[in-house]
């Protein structure tokens, strides 16, 4: 049994447990930027993924391309006001887009019934704020897609890299040791999240924000494009910490028996 080395996993949400290639908030990024005189990429848009999302719009002013861009457009480099301005545009603007790309990662539900048949308990993490969160859960529930507590990215003094919502989700579970907790996530932030909290840390490359793609997409790509993207994703979960990588949370539970039986083998 898994809970005999394990109490409980904390997942994080787009990319990992919904919305496969985490494309919901890059719509709602590259709008908003465009509303403002200032286009960005979808890649420039995904680098700070896995923070809460005011800071990761400060995070996306402060890459010297846009600051410049932004200098370009409105005179002056943007300022507080100015980031205020991008977040009230942003908010409902993800709203729409998050409940478009609610569905489930193909095996999560498997995942988590798994896991709960051995005993974990399961909680989560999200850079996503409460009122985004309540378009999202109803629809991943309605799949078998939930989670027995959630903390999101508007209800603790620091999100991710910090492990206060990690934490939180702890004392909820009355789960007192962090050791025996593991922090699944699709984002190098979310990694350190759960390292910062001293938990295992495990990554998902595939279903992601360091991939980016739809299933359909990655079905028409080609072998090579496909390995080298996969490669990449990797080496970028492996390089913030994580301590195990795998594609989608549907290789979770494999992953996890291995690991076990090594741990009761040494």
């Amino acid at each position: 049994m898994l809970s005999s080395i394990f109490d409980a996993v904390i997942f994080d949400w787009a990319g990992t447990l919904v919305d496969f290639g985490s494309l919901a908030p890059m719509q709602a990024f590259t709008e908003s930027f465009a509303r403002h005189g200032v286009p960005i990429s979808i890649a420039e848009a995904r680098t700070p993924m896995g923070m809460a999302k005011r800071p990761h719009i400060a995070a996306l002013l402060a890459q010297p391309r846009i600051m410049a861009a932004w200098k370009n457009t409105h005179g002056r480099f943007p300022s507080e006001d100015d980031l205020s301005h991008l977040y009230e545009d942003f908010m409902p603007r993800n709203i729409r887009s998050a409940a478009l790309y609610a569905d489930p990662i193909p095996g999560a539900a498997e995942c988590l019934k798994t896991l709960r048949d051995h005993g974990l308990k399961i909680g989560s993490t999200t850079g996503y704020t409460r009122s985004i969160m309540e378009h999202i859960t109803p629809i991943a529930t309605a799949h078998g897609v939930f989670t027995d507590h959630l903390v999101c990215a508007d209800e603790t003094p620091a999100g991710r890299p910090s492990p206060l919502m990690l934490w939180q989700n702890l004392i909820n579970l009355n789960v007192w040791s962090a050791q025996r907790v593991i922090k699944v996530d699709d984002t190098p932030v979310g990694i350190l999240e759960g390292l910062n909290a001293g938990a295992w840390a495990v990554g998902v490359a595939v279903s992601g924000n360091m991939f980016g793609h739809t299933p359909s997409e990655i079905a028409a790509m080609p072998a090579e494009l496909y390995q080298t993207k996969r490669t990449a994703a990797y080496a970028a979960l492996h390089e913030a910490g994580a301590h195990y990588v795998i594609d989608t949370i549907a290789d979770l539970p494999d992953l996890l028996r291995r690991h076990a039986q090594q741990e009761a083998t040494a």
